[in-house]
């Protein structure tokens, strides 16, 4: 009987007329939108100010995308500077070639950077941008399986991932193998789901919260990694991603158990972003309002919602005066 495999796509890339539309590509950008919205929300939540995420992202991912291509580059020297090589595909970051360590390091270097911009706590941002990052790494890896790329051991379970593949020979094969990147994209969502109940359920603050997806991030990388069969270094049997991985997750857990034993809690809101309330109130004057005349009734000026600053007292207070009235003129 034939089983029904995961195919993989004939092609990786669709032309608009002459402009190619690159599916690793999209997957990438999908992730940044996909992070920076909920990464806004979070922050929002906190106290924050809603376009502090964006402007620090500005920052952080081009750093990010850098930082991961040198890292894939540097590893995997070989696949451009070897005999027989073209260096300049180095610069082909479509094909693939993103390293999530060095993404991830050289993107805290353009985040940190954009966070002194806003005057904004690093690990505050850290914390509420975390479940979006590991979000954007699950749609990033369906961009491996566009290219056919950073797939498993060959197996023959029923969602084994179908390769084609041209033999040296010339020879063209099919072959099926575990689906890596569909293992690391579900183990991602896991993590997203993990950080955002642990952060709610804990409050977590000063870091903790972006130390938990790492941890969890790089407890299932280690496995992922370790079925992987693409060409990799090898140090005393194990390949040098599971080694990265194991030295991250020690690091992680080791700034989460210590921080949380200093600084238990969550930053005070209203020390998060000093431009939040700024953004408050010039979006409160566009609208034509006065700095406090939410739907909640803020009170800055003398703590009195706007329709008693008026001389209306609230509908609310309205009727309780009303009934105080009626009882001094008809007592019981």
């Amino acid at each position: 009987m034939d089983i029904a495999y995961i195919p993989s796509p004939s092609r990786g890339v669709l032309y608009l007329g002459p402009i190619p539309l690159r599916a690793y590509a999209f997957c990438i950008i999908l992730g940044v939108v996909v992070a920076v919205w909920l990464g806004s929300k979070r922050w929002v939540a906190r106290g924050g100010g809603r376009h502090t995420v964006g402007d620090i992202a500005v920052w952080a991912v081009p750093f990010g995308l850098v930082g991961g291509r040198l890292y894939h580059v540097i590893t995997d020297h070989q696949l451009y500077f070897a005999e027989g090589k073209n260096p300049w595909n180095a610069f082909k970051i479509w094909e693939g070639g993103l390293g999530i360590w060095g993404a991830i390091a050289l993107g805290a270097v353009g985040a940190w950077i954009g966070a002194r911009r806003r005057g904004v706590p690093l690990p505050a941002y850290a914390d509420a941008i975390a479940p979006g990052i590991v979000l954007a790494q699950a749609l990033g890896r369906w961009g491996n399986w566009f290219n056919q790329e950073l797939y498993g051991r060959e197996t023959t379970l029923p969602w084994g991932l179908e390769i084609t593949r041209t033999l040296p020979d010339g020879e063209v094969v099919t072959t099926i193998h575990h689906p890596t990147f569909l293992y690391e994209s579900l183990w991602c969502v896991g993590v997203a789901v993990l950080v955002i109940w642990a952060d709610k359920r804990f409050t977590l603050g000063h870091g903790r919260a972006f130390a938990l997806y790492v941890a969890g991030y790089t407890a299932g990388r280690f496995w992922t990694e370790w079925l992987r069969v693409d060409e990799a270094h090898h140090i005393l049997g194990l390949r040098l991603n599971d080694w990265v991985a194991i030295v991250v997750f020690v690091a992680a857990v080791a700034y989460f158990v210590i921080v949380g034993r200093k600084r238990p809690g969550r930053e005070d809101p209203a020390s998060i972003d000093p431009m939040a309330r700024a953004e408050a109130e010039a979006e409160a004057g566009a609208a034509g309002e006065e700095p406090g005349d939410g739907p909640k009734g803020d009170l800055p000026k003398g703590g009195l919602p706007k329709a008693e600053r008026d001389g209306k007292p609230a509908d609310g207070l309205a009727e309780k005066l009303d009934k105080l009235e009626k009882g001094a003129k008809h007592p019981a």
